[in-house]
């Protein structure tokens, strides 16, 4: 923040994403805080050294670069802390460990990231620790599934795939009294448009590769905890040596500055074309929660102030064939992992196989999309077109 800042009434997050994170007085006067490359730090005496008295110890604690996006995110998110991972993934995985022990029971939601399902079956496996899947739409039902051992519940909401929105209060009141820790991938709507901890939850984690980043150059995950859980976090991360590149700490907090314009501008465009999908003749169902047919819309609108980039719908069954000549010939949409970034993404996804403890309805082919910074009619004339492949090759009438 700028030193004159005087004013102590709490920003707005647009004000934050701008101003927080930096003091150009220790930046030689420039705007942005440069990138801090080192390892050894240098301390002036004993005495220092015995006491540890230097803003920074050692490289892999942190540095100004990092510092400049843990600040932001850990105001934006309402948190005590925050931590840096060099990817998402990461950042999930260590969040997980720092809550379990072998005997630990996890209780993670069946919509969840597909690496995050293999970290449990595999690796907490082998440490002695059980995950069972829930249906992410139970609620306050969870109560059934709690055992005597269950130590975490991990969220996802709106799961990334299949956007099934949590009701996460209802399932906070049920395991704050059990000291159940809950963490919450917030990655979906950011902190600008929703706040896991200030409904109940205990750790959030961001893919800051996405939204954060917003220009697809960067893998980068956050971890924000609340005063409970904050220490206990820093103990397992710091124990691992997780760290990351200033390079990359530099890039996560170029990209929070447009994060709020980014996050305005692709939401509006994507719930624009959801609608306009929700009516074409080969779409069996819109998968966003800002639609009011949304199964989960009424916990959206309670507990979201906005919505992202990315969605899914669900198109006529057809065989791969079809799928592949929608696709192939987008002209903006390209195909490709992840999201958030500026560019346009589109990505067929066969999500029966990643469920275990739901069953997917729809036999229709599933279609995910990221909508980027482009011209609203241009992306709406690429989709139209690639619809008219798909009928043509499933010989549809449209």
């Amino acid at each position: 923040m700028s030193k004159n800042d005087t004013n102590s009434a709490p920003k707005k997050p647009a004000t934050i994403v701008t101003h927080h994170g930096r003091n150009p007085e220790k930046q030689f006067g420039f705007v942005n805080t440069p990138i801090v490359r080192g390892s050894t730090v240098i301390f002036d005496s004993y005495d220092q050294i015995k006491g540890n008295k230097r803003e920074y110890a050692y490289g892999r604690h942190g540095n100004p670069t990092d510092d400049a996006v843990r600040h932001v995110i850990t105001e934006l998110e309402h948190g005590a802390d925050t931590l840096l991972a060099p990817s998402g993934v990461s950042a999930i995985t260590t969040a997980l460990m720092s809550v379990l022990s072998a005997g630990d029971d996890l209780l993670m939601c069946d919509t969840v990231y597909e690496p995050t399902r293999q970290f449990c079956d595999i690796i907490l496996a082998k440490m002695g620790i059980t995950t069972r899947y829930y249906d992410p739409t139970i609620g306050a039902g969870i109560e059934a599934l709690l055992q005597p051992n269950t130590r975490a519940v991990m969220t996802e909401s709106p799961g990334s795939l299949t956007f099934e929105v949590q009701d996460l209060p209802a399932i906070a009141k049920v395991c704050a009294p059990r000291d159940i820790a809950i963490l919450a991938d917030n990655s979906w709507a950011s902190p600008l448009y929703y706040n896991p901890l200030d409904h109940g939850a205990n750790i959030v984690i961001h893919a800051g590769t996405k939204m954060f980043a917003g220009h697809s150059d960067v893998m980068f995950g956050t971890i924000t905890a609340d005063e409970k859980y904050a220490k206990v976090v820093k103990q397992t991360y710091r124990a691992l040596g997780v760290c990351v590149s200033p390079e990359d700490s530099f890039l996560i907090g170029r990209g929070l500055r447009t994060l709020e314009l980014r996050m305005r501008e692709q939401g509006q465009k994507a719930l624009k074309l959801a609608k306009w999908l929700a009516d074409h003749p080969l779409v069996e169902t819109v998968l966003h929660p800002a639609l009011p047919q949304h199964s989960q819309h009424d916990i959206f609108k309670r507990d979201f102030k906005g919505s992202g980039s990315l969605f899914a719908f669900i198109l006529k069954p057809a065989g791969e064939d079809a799928i592949a000549a929608m696709v192939d010939e987008m002209s903006l949409f390209g195909m490709g992992y992840s999201w958030g970034g500026y560019e346009s993404l589109i990505l067929p996804v066969k999500i029966a196989s990643q469920r275990s403890a739901t069953q997917w309805p729809h036999a229709g082919n599933l279609i995910r999309v990221n909508i980027g910074l482009e011209d609203i009619d241009d992306l709406q004339t690429d989709l139209a077109e690639g619809m008219k492949r798909y009928a043509q090759l499933a010989n549809f009438k449209i």
